[in-house]
C-alpha cells in the first residue's frame, strides 16, 4: 500500500509543478522577454519484485525555458540596427523640411533678393526700388540665421540626448553585470534560473536599443563589448560610458568608456542603436549641412560686397558693403578650435578667407610639429600639405590663410579649423541707406564729336580687386582713381588689317598704346598712372608704380583719328552698368570655383545642399522601414518558439487538471484498499 500511496503522491507532486508553470506561463503572458517554460518528468526507479521489476512513480527533472539562442541573437542585432535607422530617421525629416520648405528655405529669399535687384536695375534712381532691395537683403540673410540658429540648436539636442542614452546605457550595464553575479550564483548548485536569464537577455535587447554591442557568453555569464572590442561588462563588473566635449571641438560631444584605471574615447567604434544613429547623422547630414549652407552664405556676402565695392552709388562715391564683413575679427577667431590638449599659454589661429569661391565644406586638422612648422589634413582624408607659419605670403588652402594669434605654439599643438561654419550665422545687412547701393559703373566712355568711323567702346571695368570691406577701393583713394581721369584712346590708320591706338592723359601726353583688329570684338586693358600733386608717379609699398587699371572691349572698325574719351562717371545716377552685373551673380558661377574653373552658382549651391539632405532623407526612410520589418520579422520567429500562447497553455491547464486528480484518485486507491484489509483482520 505504502508503494501505492508513494506513486500517487509523486503524480500529485509532479501536475502540481506543472500547473504551477502553467499559471506562471499565463501570468506572465505579456511580460517583455519572458520565455515560455516547460516541466520535464522523468520516470522514478523501478523496485524487482519476484521476477518483474514494477514502477515506484515520477519525478520533476527540470522546468526549462523554451528558447532558440539563434533567434534571440538575430533579435538583438535587428534591433541595433533600427534602433539606429529610426534614430537617424527621426533627426533628419525635420532638417529636410526646413532646408527645402518654401516659407523656410532660402531659395525663396534668394529669389526674391534677385528679383528685386533687377527691378532696381531697371530703374536705378527710384529710390523705393533700393529700399525694397535692401529689405529683401535682411529677409535674405535673416533666412540664412534662421536656418543655421535650428541647424545648431538640434546639435545640442543630439548632445542633450547623448548624455541621456547614455546615462540609460550605464543603468542597463549594470543590471547585467548584476544579473551575471546571480546567475554565477545559481548555476554553481546546479539550477537553472530562468527568469533570470530571461531578465538578462531582455537587459541586453534594451542595451541594444540604445547602441550596439556585442555578447560572448562563457560559464552561463555574458561579457558586453563595444564597435572594436572595447568591454563594457566584464562579468559581475561594468564600465561606464558618458557624453563630454569632444577635445577639439567642445560644441560637438563624443562618447567616452571610462574604466577604473583610465578613460578613453569611443565615438569612432560606436555603431548600432540610438546613440550610433545620432552620431552616424551627426557626422553624415547635420555638420556638413552647417558647413554648406556657412559656404553659401559667405560666398553671397562677400560676392556682392565686392561687386558693390566696383560700383558707385547715387551719391557719386565708390559702394559700399551690403552685408557684414567676412574677415570681421569676430569671424575670423571664431574658424579655430584650439585641442583641449594644447600647451599651456598657446596662441590660437586666426583664419581669413581670400577667396569665397575657392571654399569647400570641409574642416581641417591642423598639426604642429614645431613652433612653427604644421601640417593640413582635410576632413575627407585629403593632405593639404605642410607649411610654416612665418611664410610670406601666408600659404592660402582652399581660399583661407592662417596667421598666428598671441601667444607661441609648440610642437604637438593641433587646431580644428571649419572655415564655414559661421558663416550663416555671421550674415547680416550692415548697410541702412539705400542710396549708397551702387548700380553705377566707375568708368564711362565718350565718343569724339568728329569720329568717321563704326568703333565703339564698351564694357569698361576695373581689374584690381576692391578693398571693399576696408574703404579703400583697389587699394587706392577714390581721389586717386578721379584724379586718373580721364584719358583719351585715339587711333591711328588701319594697316594691313591693323589698327593702332594710343591712351593719352588729360595733357595730352602718351601714356600707353596698342593694337586692335578692325571689325571684331577686342578686349585690351588700360593701365593709367597715379600722379601725386606734383605731378610725379606714385608707388606701391613693392616700389611698382600705383595705376588704375581697366579692361573694356573695341568694336567697330574706328576711322583714323577717331577718338573715345574715358571718366570717372561722378554723375552716373541713372546708370545701371554695375547692377547689372551685380545681376549676373545669380547665375555666375560663384561657388566651389576650383583653379580649373568649375564652380555653381548661389541657388544651384543651395539647392544642392537641399538635394542631398533629401536624398539622405529619402533612404533614411527605406532604411528605416527595412530595419523595422527586419525587427518585426526577427521578433515574430522569436515568438513562435518562447512567446506563451494562451491557448495551449488553457489546454495544459485542462490536462494537468485532470493529471491530478487521477494522482489523488491512486492515493484514495491506495487508502480504501488499506482501510478493507485492516476492517477484515
Amino acid at each position: 500500500m505504502a508503494s501505492l500511496i508513494n506513486i500517487g503522491m509523486s503524480g500529485l507532486n509532479a501536475s502540481q509543478g506543472a500547473l504551477a508553470t502553467v499559471g506562471n506561463n499565463i501570468a506572465n503572458a505579456n511580460a517583455a522577454g519572458y520565455s515560455r517554460q516547460q516541466i520535464v518528468q522523468g520516470t522514478a526507479g523501478s523496485q524487482q519484485s519476484g521476477g518483474v521489476f514494477i514502477g515506484t512513480g515520477t519525478t520533476l527533472a527540470d522546468v526549462r525555458r523554451v528558447y532558440n539562442a539563434y533567434l534571440d541573437a538575430q533579435l538583438q542585432t535587428t534591433t541595433s540596427l533600427n534602433g539606429d535607422a529610426q534614430a537617424y530617421l527621426d533627426q533628419i525629416g525635420p532638417i529636410d523640411k526646413l532646408l527645402s520648405d518654401k516659407s523656410t528655405g532660402v531659395s525663396a529669399a534668394l529669389s526674391s533678393f534677385f528679383a528685386s535687384l533687377q527691378a532696381s536695375a531697371g530703374a536705378p534712381g527710384d529710390a523705393s526700388a533700393r529700399d525694397l532691395l535692401l529689405g529683401n537683403a535682411k529677409t535674405l540673410s535673416n533666412r540664412f540665421n534662421s536656418i543655421a540658429s535650428q541647424l545648431n540648436q538640434q546639435n545640442e539636442g543630439v548632445n542633450s540626448q547623448l548624455e541621456t542614452l547614455t546615462s540609460m546605457v550605464n543603468q542597463h550595464s549594470a543590471t547585467i553585470a548584476s544579473l551575471n553575479k546571480q546567475i554565477a550564483q545559481a548555476t554553481t548548485s546546479g539550477n537553472t534560473p530562468n527568469d533570470l536569464l530571461d531578465a538578462r537577455n531582455e537587459a541586453v535587447r534594451s542595451l541594444n536599443e540604445l547602441v550596439g554591442v556585442t555578447v560572448q557568453e562563457h560559464d552561463n555569464v555574458y561579457d558586453i563589448t563595444l564597435g572594436t572590442g572595447q568591454a563594457l561588462v566584464l562579468g559581475n563588473t561594468s564600465n561606464t560610458l558618458s557624453a563630454v566635449p569632444g577635445k577639439t571641438d567642445k560644441s560637438q560631444f563624443t562618447i567616452q568608456i571610462n574604466t577604473p584605471s583610465s578613460n578613453s574615447d569611443v565615438t569612432s567604434a560606436l555603431s548600432g542603436g540610438k546613440i550610433g544613429g545620432l552620431i552616424r547623422y551627426r557626422d553624415e547630414v547635420l555638420a556638413p549641412a552647417i558647413n554648406e549652407l556657412g559656404r553659401t552664405a559667405l560666398v553671397v556676402a562677400d560676392a556682392i560686397n565686392k561687386q558693390l565695392g566696383q560700383g558707385l552709388d547715387a551719391n557719386g562715391e565708390f559702394g559700399a558693403s551690403l552685408f557684414n564683413n567676412i574677415n570681421s575679427a569676430k569671424a575670423i577667431s571664431e574658424r579655430s578650435l584650439a585641442a583641449t590638449g594644447n600647451s599651456a599659454g598657446s596662441g590660437n589661429l586666426d583664419v581669413t578667407i581670400t577667396d569665397s569661391g575657392a571654399l569647400t565644406t570641409y574642416d581641417y586638422q591642423v598639426t604642429f610639429s614645431s613652433n612653427n612648422d604644421y601640417s593640413v589634413r582635410r576632413s575627407d582624408g585629403t593632405d593639404m600639405g605642410s607649411f610654416k607659419l612665418d611664410q610670406k605670403p601666408a600659404p592660402q588652402i582652399d581660399g583661407f590663410t592662417m596667421s598666428l594669434n598671441g601667444g607661441a605654439l609648440d610642437k604637438g599643438d593641433s587646431f580644428k579649423v571649419s572655415p564655414t561654419r559661421s558663416g550663416a550665422t555671421n550674415i547680416g545687412v550692415q548697410m541702412s541707406d539705400s542710396s549708397k547701393l551702387a548700380f553705377a559703373g566707375p568708368l564711362v566712355a565718350s565718343k569724339g564729336g568728329s569720329n568717321s568711323g563704326t568703333g565703339v567702346v564698351n564694357g569698361l571695368d576695373l581689374t584690381q580687386a576692391l578693398n571693399i570691406y576696408g574703404g579703400a577701393g583697389l587699394g587706392l583713394a577714390q581721389s586717386e582713381i578721379e584724379g586718373a581721369m580721364p584719358v583719351r584712346i585715339a587711333f591711328d590708320e588701319a594697316v594691313n588689317g591693323v589698327q593702332g591706338y594710343r591712351v593719352l592723359n588729360e595733357q595730352g601726353d602718351e601714356i600707353g598704346k596698342g593694337t586692335v583688329v578692325p571689325g571684331q570684338d577686342n578686349k585690351v586693358t588700360i593701365n593709367v598712372p597715379v600722379l601725386d600733386a606734383a605731378g610725379l608717379p606714385v608707388t606701391n609699398p613693392d616700389g611698382s608704380k600705383k595705376t588704375v587699371d581697366f579692361n573694356t572691349t573695341i568694336s567697330g572698325s574706328p576711322g583714323k583719328g577717331d577718338t573715345f574719351d574715358i571718366k570717372f562717371n561722378k554723375d552716373g545716377k541713372a546708370d545701371n552698368t554695375n547692377a547689372n552685373k551685380l545681376l549676373d551673380l545669380q547665375t555666375k558661377p560663384t561657388v566651389g570655383v576650383n583653379s580649373g574653373g568649375g564652380g555653381v552658382s548661389m541657388a544651384t549651391s543651395y539647392s544642392q545642399l537641399v538635394s542631398k539632405v533629401g536624398g539622405k532623407a529619402s533612404q533614411a526612410a527605406v532604411d528605416g522601414t527595412a530595419t523595422n520589418a527586419a525587427l518585426s520579422y526577427a521578433a515574430a520567429s522569436r515568438s513562435s518558439v518562447s512567446q506563451v500562447n494562451l491557448d495551449e497553455e488553457a489546454s495544459n491547464l485542462v490536462k494537468f487538471q485532470q493529471y491530478y486528480t487521477a494522482s489523488s484518485q491512486i492515493i484514495k486507491a491506495a487508502q480504501e484498499t488499506f482501510s478493507v484489509l485492516i476492517n477484515s483482520l
